[in-house]
């Protein structure tokens, strides 16, 4: 536990020390830019055509000496050439910085050491930064593809217990030398792991070529490799997400058509219920075939 301690002491400091700073990105930017434009060797020394001891006032005057080559370059009919306009800019701030004591020796380290090949995850985040859906995205592919890992774990821990659980059937069945019998034989297989736990012994049948489960109904049912569920990226939590929120989709869908069906049909039920040939009286009114007596005048 101390050891992976001071491991993980160690990965932080390392992570601290060659953490790069804003001026460390800019100048990968620079040297990026550099190599595209003028060739992949070349560095900011080479491009003044100056050695890496040279000094300021020769770094400014072979600074000066670029920008008059740089403006032989410019075609009369074009002047605006953002070509040009860019290696301008990009040889200003060369010079900016080789003239700078603390961003030269800056620059220095990457011109002795190398520009590092992975400049940290905010370098590149900074520079592509993504957008929510492919944030998205990438989230539901990392945790769909260690979800599908587990998958593949799980499918190969039940395949090695399905075959421990079919020879120790087998060799209850058979004996120790394994010898196949004729015929089908039921046995107890202990669960438990040598625990004598009645709770976990498991009624199964044995014949000559395959090994089944007893069902307390009396059904049989096969103990292969192929009862293990196979792992499948369809199986993980976005697809089965997506299949839950159609069939729901589907449900409601159907479910105003199945009601309308139902009451229809309670109507047609209706109608069609034979009547008992007696009308029923209004409140009121008499009924057919008597007669309502006048009241007698006194």
């Amino acid at each position: 536990m101390r050891l992976l301690l001071a491991l993980w002491a160690c990965f932080a400091l390392l992570a601290v020390v060659f953490a790069w700073e804003k001026e460390d990105h800019e100048i990968f930017d620079l040297v990026s830019s550099i190599q595209a434009s003028e060739g992949k060797d070349v560095t900011f020394y080479s491009w003044l055509d100056v050695p890496s001891t040279a000094t300021t006032a020769e770094i400014a005057k072979a600074y000066r000496k670029k920008s008059m080559v740089l403006q032989q370059v410019i075609p009369d009919k074009n002047p605006n050439d953002k070509t040009i306009q860019e290696r301008f800019a990009r040889l200003g701030v060369v010079a900016a910085i080789l003239r700078n004591k603390e961003s030269r020796e800056r620059y220095d380290f990457f011109y002795k050491n190398g520009v590092p090949v992975w400049r940290g995850t905010g370098y590149y985040y900074s520079r592509f930064r993504p957008g929510l859906g492919s944030v998205f995205v990438f989230l539901i592919l990392a945790t769909s593809g260690f979800q599908y890992a587990a998958q593949h774990v799980n499918y190969r821990r039940d395949l090695s217990r399905i075959e421990d659980i079919v020879n120790n059937a087998r060799q209850a069945a058979w004996g120790p030398r394994m010898v196949p019998i004729d015929g089908k034989r039921k046995v107890k297989v202990n669960l438990g792991g040598g625990f004598e736990s009645q709770e976990r012994w498991l009624d199964m049948v044995v014949d000559a070529s395959n090994v089944y489960i007893l069902d307390p109904s009396g059904d049989l049912e096969l103990l292969d490799a192929s009862t293990a569920p196979k792992p499948a990226f369809t199986n993980t939590w976005f697809f089965a997400l997506v299949r839950a929120l159609l069939s729901s989709a589907i449900g409601r869908f159907s479910q105003p058509k199945e009601t309308e069906q139902s009451h229809s049909d309670d109507d047609d039920t209706a109608s069609e219920a034979p009547g008992s040939g007696t009308v029923t009286p209004k409140e009121g009114q008499p009924a057919a075939g008597r007669r309502k007596r006048p009241a007698k005048r006194r």
